[in-house]
């Protein structure tokens, strides 16, 4: 027996790889190479779940999958982005020469290693070998990390590159996601520049994009994304993050056709899929939507990269067609999560649209009434995010079409406006919710007017030296509206001239107190966010919190 390093009969190992006969090679030569523990299985999606709630010192994945869509390196994709694989996982990659370009230009980014078939024990040896060690070498930034200790992680990522020690190429990358994360922006993108004068690389050049979209600067990342899908049209990150832009920049239907072509090029990506059937939901393209995410639900419904969410659309397509069947196996199912995470403020939300809907089939118009009032009790809680309120809005709009008057309804739907319709993308989502309700679509747009008025108004004050009188607006109408661009803009005018106006502390005191009741707590509601093209960033509390993402 050949050992590697010193705690090579401690580690474990899980092969994953259709064929019986390659895993039964890969599991002998894990062994004499002193590897202790070696499991396997023949299925990505099996692999997804064991990956999600057993941690791996050695991973060997076969790139290609018999009778699946669904790649290695879609699965690497999801886990990384997800944060579900530790830093001290060594991932490595098996593929043919048909598909040695695709994994090569991957090795460049998150992957430990690759092997191309056939492969002697020495061509296994020695690719574990080196990825241990560039782990080793590295222990000091990823124990910063998960101790999320980012500030001291960053500086060793940037002291390594600016040195050009060993690996400086991959520290360059992870000190880059640490500095978006920390909001350094510029600094940032110095170091993807940086990088990319070095030696050219897709994922450094998306991560110029990032910054710039990060920074606000969406017409900067959109040339910028444009220019890579140009030379590199099969990179799906990119279009991840150019749909991102369009989002943002409101345009839903063509935000859809970029995250369909991203969907198209990894078909086995369960997060893609999602993406593209809530987004075809918002976008009226209900069809192709419910397609997609009874897809994702039949791939990884007990998957911790399956949102439940698609759940809930899933059961007002199903609701909308009359398709009792379908919207009972979507509603048990969302009930059967509940179970498992029965003190989720979330998946209660979503269990009370479901059991609206199932009134209203059942025509107890009285009883649905009783579930939409209930829901609209948690419209005042912190954590009502946007997600929420189109929900809610979609219930109500529902219940509207019962031919009863709803005189309720409309100061319901103004009250979720002036918190939500704060951006161009958030009032469109909210306007595609209230499908045909010609009323309420109309009253949303408003919502949005008042809120770029109320902006406007404060920014006018600002230049003509009254900052005071700005924030003071800002603080008032956040308090009325709760709505957060309003309250970011009052902490960033406040932080802005803060020397000129006095009882600053005073002004500062009530920001935070809105802050702390009507914008930080929304984050607790929502899925973590997934940066595209990003290298996930696991501590210590990643595994917690994506779990309750999901619940």
């Amino acid at each position: 027996m050949f050992l590697m390093d010193q705690t090579i009969q401690d580690a474990s190992a899980l092969i994953i790889d259709s064929n019986a006969n390659s895993r039964s090679l890969m599991s002998a030569q894990l062994r004499d190479l002193g590897v202790g523990t070696v499991r396997q299985t023949p299925r990505v999606k099996d692999a997804r779940v064991m990956l999600e709630h057993q941690s791996f010192d050695i991973v060997l994945c076969d790139y290609h999958f018999d009778s699946s869509d669904t790649s290695g390196q879609d699965l690497l994709d999801e886990l990384r982005r997800e944060g579900l694989l530790p830093y001290s996982t060594v991932f490595v990659m098996v593929t043919s020469e048909a598909t040695y370009a695709k994994v090569a230009e991957a090795a460049e980014a998150a992957l430990d290693a690759y092997l191309i078939k056939p492969y002697t024990s020495a061509n296994l040896a020695e690719r574990l070998a080196s990825a241990r060690q560039r782990k080793r070498v590295l222990k000091d930034i990823f124990e910063a990390i998960e101790n999320q200790d980012f500030e001291t992680a960053a500086n060793l990522c940037l002291a390594r590159f600016e040195a050009k020690e060993k690996y400086w190429l991959y520290a360059a990358r992870i000190g880059a996601e640490l500095l978006l994360r920390l909001k350094r922006f510029p600094d940032a993108k110095i170091l993807y520049e940086a990088i990319i004068a070095a030696k050219t690389v897709p994922w450094a050049r998306l991560g110029v994009a990032r910054t710039e979209a990060a920074s606000g600067n969406l017409q900067a990342a959109r040339r910028t994304l444009e220019n890579l899908i140009g030379e590199l049209p099969d990179y799906a990150d990119s279009h991840d993050l150019m749909g991102h832009v369009q989002m943002e920049q409101g345009d839903l239907r063509e935000a859809l056709k970029t995250y369909q072509t991203a969907a198209t090029l990894t078909p086995g990506c369960l997060l893609r899929l999602q993406r593209c059937g809530s987004l075809g939901f918002y976008a009226g393209q209900r069809a192709d939507a419910l397609k997609m995410l009874e897809r994702a639900m039949s791939q990884g419904l007990r998957s911790k990269l399956f949102d439940m969410l698609s759940l809930v659309l899933i059961g007002l397509m199903r609701f909308d067609n009359k398709d009792l069947k379908g919207f009972k196996y979507a509603h048990d199912s969302l009930a059967a999560a509940l179970e498992r995470a029965p003190g989720s403020i979330r998946l209660q939300r979503f269990d009370l649209v479901f059991r609206g809907l199932a009134f209203l089939l059942e025509r107890r118009v009285g009883q649905a009434l009783v579930i939409a009032r209930e829901f609209t009790g948690h419209a005042d809680d912190g954590n009502f995010d946007l997600e929420a309120a189109s929900l809610l809005t979609a219930l109500w709009i529902r219940l509207s079409s019962q031919e009863v008057e709803l005189e309720e309804m409309m100061p319901i739907l103004q009250g979720l406006g002036m918190r939500h319709c704060s951006a161009k993308a958030s009032t469109e989502i909210l306007v595609a919710i209230a499908e045909v309700h010609q009323g309420a679509a109309e009253l949303f747009r408003d919502c949005h007017h008042q809120i770029f008025t109320v902006a406007e108004t404060a920014m006018r004050h600002s230049m003509r030296g009254t900052a005071k009188a700005a924030v003071e607006l800002l603080i008032q109408q956040g308090e009325t509206t709760r709505n957060a661009k309003l309250i970011d803009m009052a902490a960033l005018v406040l932080k802005r001239h803060t020397d000129k106006i006095d009882g600053a502390e005073q002004l500062a005191e009530r920001i935070d107190d809105l802050y702390v009741r009507f914008v930080k707590p929304m984050a607790a509601g929502s899925s973590k966010a997934r940066a595209a093209g990003g290298m996930a960033l696991r501590t210590a509390a990643t595994t917690t919190a994506t779990a309750e993402a999901t619940a």
